[in-house]
């Protein structure tokens, strides 16, 4: 220890490595708006300071990025903007006329490819790695049927194949098993979502062993179609109610939109879904799956940046994780999905990103939100939604 090291005491706190989201989204919402004009550097800085107030210390933007993603990348590399370090998947690769739907995230041109074919989905990878890509997303399903076609198999084992030649990885956009299934056998390294269709069979989860492959439950971004509508305790703390923008709010507020909500097929399938996905995160977490931690955060409004992933380890604990088990998926395990050595854990000559918390998580999960301070990179941060003293 350095002789002129300050030591402070914090005797009955926890602290703990910051949170890592492997599957989130930044500059696609505003407050309770969706749209390509969201994506601008003011938006974007604002979000990774709200992710970092909230615990989340590194965040990959799985997809549907702009042209000033790399220069806003560097400089959270090199901790000169207040927030959460970025990674990023360029633009991402999705099917003409099908996922993700346009109508859903209003992207512009330069945010998502949709090639037609094998040689077009190489000539798209190429285009991403040039530009610098951490890794490669694609969507593969239909969205429930919303949207006319799936994308083919040749595409996606072409976009695999070259993502793999120019050593970049590739992470799914799932739904359902059988496209979970064939994804994986074309040699995806990462589902980016769980499977929520029906139970996980025994060649799945032993496909997934095989192959090493990575799975990212996003849990809460189900729960987050309806929960808000249902007004549960966790949504009306001071932590949760801090983060949500005033017309975010507003919409959570109306009782018209709660009712709505509630009685919707949407709110309906996505309570399905959730328990589906549940059930399957504890089969394959049980059986030794690599499982990473994300919660597709900043891709619509309800899936809020920070709130979701506090969400999202609740869940995790309600699947049947143990508390500690869930904190290791979102910090050691999440840091290894993504390929970062230097954080993750709390070990000399790894980077000082931690939390400091009011109580210990692994005693109840629900205390992962008590936070005292944030500290990245060595250097105390700034937040808006600490626990008093």
């Amino acid at each position: 220890m350095s002789p002129d090291a300050e030591i402070r005491d914090q005797q009955g706190r926890t602290i703990m490595p910051g949170l890592i989201s492997d599957h989130s989204h930044v500059g696609i919402v505003k407050g309770a708006d969706v749209g390509a004009h969201n994506y601008t550097r003011e938006n974007i800085l604002a979000q990774l300071k709200a992710y970092t107030d909230r615990g989340v210390t590194t965040v990959m933007a799985l997809g549907l990025n702009g042209g000033i993603m790399p220069e806003i990348r560097a400089e959270a590399h090199t901790g000169r903007i207040p927030g959460a370090d970025l990674f990023g998947v360029d633009r991402g690769i999705g099917v003409p006329d099908g996922g993700p739907p346009q109508a859903m995230i209003r992207v512009s041109a330069d945010q998502l490819l949709r090639p037609a074919s094998a040689e077009e989905g190489r000539e798209a990878v190429r285009a991403m790695k040039a530009r610098g890509t951490d890794m490669v997303k694609l969507w593969l399903d239909d969205f429930g049927g919303s949207v006319p076609a799936k994308m083919q198999p040749a595409v996606y084992v072409a976009v695999i194949d070259e993502a793999h030649r120019l050593g970049l990885r590739v992470a799914a956009h799932v739904h359902d098993l059988e496209d979970a299934r064939a994804v994986t056998q074309a040699g995806a390294d990462v589902l980016a979502h769980g499977v929520r269709d029906k139970p996980v069979d025994p060649d799945f989860v032993a496909l997934l062993k095989a192959r090493s492959t990575w799975y990212i439950a996003t849990l809460a971004l189900d729960e987050a179609t309806f929960a808000y509508a249902d007004v549960p305790a966790w949504a009306q703390a001071p932590f949760v109610r801090m983060a949500l923008a005033p017309d975010l709010k507003a919409r959570f507020d109306d009782p018209v939109w709660r009712r709505e909500t509630r009685a919707s097929a949407k709110a309906q399938a996505a309570r399905d879904s959730l328990a589906m996905n549940l059930a399957n995160l504890k089969v394959l977490h049980d059986a030794g799956v690599r499982i990473g931690f994300g919660t597709d955060s900043g891709a619509a409004p309800e899936r809020v940046p920070g709130v979701a992933e506090h969400r999202e380890l609740a869940l995790m604990v309600q699947a049947g994780l143990t508390p500690m088990q869930a904190l290791i998926c979102a910090t050691a395990r999440a840091a290894e999905l993504l390929g970062l050595s230097d954080r993750g854990s709390l070990e000399v000559g790894r980077r000082a990103d931690f939390l400091i918390l009011a109580a210990d998580p692994s005693e109840d999960i629900g205390n992962s939100s008590g936070i005292v301070e944030v500290w990245r990179q060595g250097q105390q941060q700034e937040v808006a939604t600490t626990t008093p003293p």
